[in-house]
């Protein structure tokens, strides 16, 4: 077997294979035991059987594939023992409860073909409450951790970490089927799983921690189901807003790093590295959500519409900063938010001056879902500066350095405190 790292960094390989291949091996194995939460811990079993074997055998040149089968291969064991128990009952005169393991599925043509998305829709049933569904989806599809899915929904760690442990067992309790609904019970799923696959592109575009800022692994997950679902309800106004708007964010990704994998902020961007052929197809994708919408366009069309006015600008000074103050004031009006009132804030502050975007910047300091945000203090900080102020604005800096978990955005602040 071939080694693809020095045998002694194992440990490392295996956690960054398992940390991007997590979410397929769940969703390969939860298709053949029907239940999230035991498909979590094969996965979790093969990641332990990993872990004892690549540091004596070699990490594998395909360790994606490696994982894969020794998770279903767990989970056939599973089933296996599942209908050997379910012979020895009707032996004895007693009928199994549970439904067979394998049940042959209807053909539909409205069917995905997808484990991953078909995860995202289980994870997202109706048993579930709204905040459950995301963080559990979080967990699964993305493969955050729980701090991470935390930081990305500004809430304590120990209510994801209940959040998350209730979900599994009131699926497995209710016996929520692995499946992707049809018709009403779609529709009804629809805004959490939009939900969840926009949450899974913002970690992977801006991490919350670790060493790298982009991790795009999640950013690819995210766009291609953001794809899948646009061609499977394209008369969905929203769907397709929110493929424009990750097509449209996914284009800059190249010239958001440096050569040493530094961030590169909006301002210092080289344009000419943004993916022309994203941003067409952002187009063309609002273009859609905009043709079957029935009136005013909804939270990912809005701001998709603010990221198309990022592309056509072939500059940053050329940025029409009106426009996009104006479309966060639908978007504020729409879907009332302390993170929309921050950007709102930013658009204003480019638009009308620093003094008015420090002025809405303060009247949210008191806001319960900002505390220990790091971007409100950075966005403070940015504004102090811009009019001068470059010891208060060197202390906001800092003060969003410490609050932030990656390393290379803290990096980045702690430079920009340095230059006031």
């Amino acid at each position: 077997m071939a080694v693809s790292h020095p045998p002694e960094h194992p440990r490392q390989a295996i956690e960054t294979v398992f940390r991007i291949e997590s979410p397929r091996i769940i969703a390969g194995v939860a298709r053949i035991v029907r239940d999230v939460g035991i498909a979590e811990e094969l996965a979790q079993d093969a990641l332990v059987a990993a872990l004892e074997q690549w540091p004596e055998q070699g990490v594998p040149d395909n360790p994606g594939a490696w994982l894969m089968a020794a998770a279903k291969h767990r989970a056939i064991d599973l089933v296996r023992r599942r209908e050997r128990y379910a012979r020895k009952l009707a032996e004895v005169g007693r009928d199994l409860e549970t439904a067979p393991p394998h049940i042959d599925e209807p053909t539909d043509p409205d069917d995905i073909d997808d484990d991953l998305l078909r995860l995202v829709f289980t994870a997202c049933h109706p048993v579930l409450s709204a905040e459950a569904r995301v963080a559990l989806t979080l967990r699964l599809l993305g493969g955050l951790t729980t701090p991470e899915i935390a930081r990305a929904m500004l809430t304590p760690e120990p209510t994801v970490a209940q959040r998350i442990v209730r979900a599994k067992r009131t699926l497995a309790t209710k016996g929520v089927a692995f499946e992707v609904p049809y018709g009403p019970d779609r529709e009804a799923r629809l805004g959490s799983v939009l939900e969840v696959i926009y949450l899974i592109f913002n970690e992977g575009y801006a991490a919350t921690a670790g060493d790298d800022w982009l991790r795009p692994a999640l950013c690819e997950d995210a766009l291609r189901l953001a794809r899948v679902l646009a061609g499977l309800m394209p008369k969905e106004s929203e769907v397709h807003g929110l493929a424009a708007l990750l097509e449209l964010q996914a284009s800059r990704s190249a010239a958001r790093t440096g050569p040493s994998g530094e961030p590169v902020l909006l301002t210092d961007q080289n344009r000419t590295r943004w993916n022309q052929m994203l941003i067409r197809r952002g187009y063309a994708a609002l273009a859609r959500a905009q043709s079957v919408s029935t009136g005013t366009l909804g939270p990912y069309a809005l701001q998709a519409a603010i990221a198309a006015c990022h592309a056509h600008a072939h500059t940053y000074e050329e940025t029409d900063w009106r426009q996009i103050a104006a479309l966060y004031d639908l978007l504020a009006a729409r879907t009332p938010s302390p993170v929309v009132e921050l950007n709102r804030a930013v658009a204003v502050s480019r638009a009308e001056g620093p003094d008015v975007g420090l002025a809405l910047v303060d009247a949210l300091a008191d806001e319960p879902a900002l505390k220990g945000y790091h971007l409100l203090p950075s966005v403070r900080g940015d504004l102090l500066a811009r009019l001068g102020r470059s010891a208060e604005a060197r202390a906001e800096f800092e003060r969003a350095a410490s609050l932030t978990r990656n390393v290379r955005e803290r990096e980045l602040l702690l430079a920009r405190a340095a230059e006031c």
